[in-house]
Protein backbone atom coordinates (compact mmCIF):
# COMPACT_ATOMS: atom_id res chain seq x y z
CA UNK A 1 0.00 0.00 0.00
CA UNK A 2 2.85 2.37 0.81
CA UNK A 3 4.41 1.67 -2.56
CA UNK A 4 1.12 2.59 -4.27
CA UNK A 5 0.87 5.85 -2.32
CA UNK A 6 4.44 6.83 -3.18
CA UNK A 7 3.89 5.95 -6.85
CA UNK A 8 0.66 7.95 -6.93
CA UNK A 9 2.48 10.90 -5.37
CA UNK A 10 5.19 10.74 -8.04
CA UNK A 11 2.58 10.44 -10.76
CA UNK A 12 0.66 13.48 -9.55
CA UNK A 13 3.83 15.55 -9.23
CA UNK A 14 4.90 14.39 -12.68
CA UNK A 15 1.56 15.44 -14.14
CA UNK A 16 1.79 18.80 -12.36
CA UNK A 17 5.30 19.38 -13.68
CA UNK A 18 4.31 18.27 -17.18
CA UNK A 19 1.57 20.88 -17.38
CA UNK A 20 4.17 23.58 -16.78
CA UNK A 21 5.77 22.69 -20.12
CA UNK A 22 4.12 24.41 -23.11
CA UNK A 23 4.76 21.40 -25.35
CA UNK A 24 2.92 19.07 -23.00
CA UNK A 25 0.03 21.49 -22.59
CA UNK A 26 -0.35 21.68 -26.37
CA UNK A 27 -0.06 17.90 -26.67
CA UNK A 28 -2.59 17.35 -23.88
CA UNK A 29 -5.05 19.74 -25.53
CA UNK A 30 -4.67 17.88 -28.83
CA UNK A 31 -5.16 14.53 -27.08
CA UNK A 32 -8.23 15.87 -25.25
CA UNK A 33 -9.76 17.03 -28.56
CA UNK A 34 -9.01 13.67 -30.21
CA UNK A 35 -10.66 11.77 -27.35
CA UNK A 36 -13.60 14.19 -27.33
CA UNK A 37 -14.12 13.75 -31.07
CA UNK A 38 -13.93 9.97 -30.73
CA UNK A 39 -16.40 10.00 -27.85
CA UNK A 40 -18.86 12.18 -29.73
CA UNK A 41 -18.50 10.09 -32.89
CA UNK A 42 -19.14 6.76 -31.17
CA UNK A 43 -22.02 8.23 -29.16
CA UNK A 44 -23.68 9.56 -32.29
CA UNK A 45 -22.85 6.85 -34.81
CA UNK A 46 -22.89 3.69 -32.72
CA UNK A 47 -25.48 4.91 -30.22
CA UNK A 48 -23.32 3.97 -27.22
CA UNK A 49 -23.78 5.59 -23.83
CA UNK A 50 -21.42 8.51 -23.11
CA UNK A 51 -19.31 6.56 -20.66
CA UNK A 52 -18.99 3.57 -23.01
CA UNK A 53 -18.03 5.84 -25.90
CA UNK A 54 -15.43 7.68 -23.81
CA UNK A 55 -14.08 4.42 -22.39
CA UNK A 56 -13.61 2.98 -25.89
CA UNK A 57 -12.08 6.25 -27.15
CA UNK A 58 -9.48 6.29 -24.34
CA UNK A 59 -8.71 2.58 -23.99
CA UNK A 60 -8.27 2.06 -27.72
CA UNK A 61 -5.46 4.66 -27.72
CA UNK A 62 -3.55 3.16 -24.79
CA UNK A 63 -0.88 0.69 -25.96
CA UNK A 64 -2.30 -2.31 -24.08
CA UNK A 65 -4.51 -5.22 -24.98
CA UNK A 66 -7.58 -4.28 -22.95
CA UNK A 67 -10.76 -5.98 -24.16
CA UNK A 68 -13.63 -3.46 -24.10
CA UNK A 69 -16.41 -5.62 -25.50
CA UNK A 70 -17.29 -2.70 -27.79
CA UNK A 71 -16.82 -2.87 -31.54
CA UNK A 72 -17.63 -0.48 -34.38
CA UNK A 73 -20.41 -2.04 -36.45
CA UNK A 74 -20.85 0.11 -39.55
CA UNK A 75 -18.33 0.45 -42.35
CA UNK A 76 -18.15 4.20 -41.73
CA UNK A 77 -17.35 3.60 -38.04
CA UNK A 78 -14.64 1.10 -38.95
CA UNK A 79 -12.98 3.56 -41.34
CA UNK A 80 -13.19 6.33 -38.72
CA UNK A 81 -11.68 3.98 -36.12
CA UNK A 82 -8.72 3.14 -38.35
CA UNK A 83 -7.93 6.82 -38.88
CA UNK A 84 -8.65 7.63 -35.22
CA UNK A 85 -6.21 4.95 -34.04
CA UNK A 86 -3.44 5.99 -36.44
CA UNK A 87 -3.61 9.62 -35.33
CA UNK A 88 -4.58 9.14 -31.70
CA UNK A 89 -2.14 6.37 -30.80
CA UNK A 90 0.83 8.51 -31.83
CA UNK A 91 -0.37 11.48 -29.80
CA UNK A 92 -1.14 9.27 -26.78
CA UNK A 93 2.27 7.59 -27.01
CA UNK A 94 4.11 10.93 -27.07
CA UNK A 95 2.01 12.22 -24.14
CA UNK A 96 2.82 9.10 -22.10
CA UNK A 97 6.52 9.47 -22.93
CA UNK A 98 6.57 13.11 -21.85
CA UNK A 99 4.70 12.27 -18.65
CA UNK A 100 7.13 9.45 -17.90
CA UNK A 101 10.06 11.76 -18.50
CA UNK A 102 8.65 14.30 -16.05
CA UNK A 103 8.26 11.59 -13.41
CA UNK A 104 11.82 10.37 -13.94
CA UNK A 105 13.17 13.94 -13.85
CA UNK A 106 11.27 14.55 -10.62
CA UNK A 107 12.67 11.36 -9.08
CA UNK A 108 16.22 12.33 -10.06
CA UNK A 109 15.78 15.81 -8.57
CA UNK A 110 14.43 14.33 -5.34
CA UNK A 111 17.43 11.99 -5.09
CA UNK A 112 19.83 14.88 -5.75
CA UNK A 113 18.15 16.95 -3.03
CA UNK A 114 18.49 14.09 -0.54
CA UNK A 115 22.16 13.62 -1.41
CA UNK A 116 22.84 17.36 -1.07
CA UNK A 117 21.05 17.37 2.29
CA UNK A 118 23.20 14.47 3.51
CA UNK A 119 26.37 16.23 2.37
CA UNK A 120 25.40 19.35 4.29
CA UNK A 121 24.73 17.30 7.42
CA UNK A 122 28.21 15.71 7.26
Amino acid sequence: MLSFILSAKRLLKGIWRSFKRPQFLSLFTTLFLIILSGTMFYKGTEGWYWLDAMYFAVVSLIPTGVETGLYPTSDFSKIFTMIYLIVGTGVMFIALLMLGRSIVDFSIEEDEKEQAKKRLEN
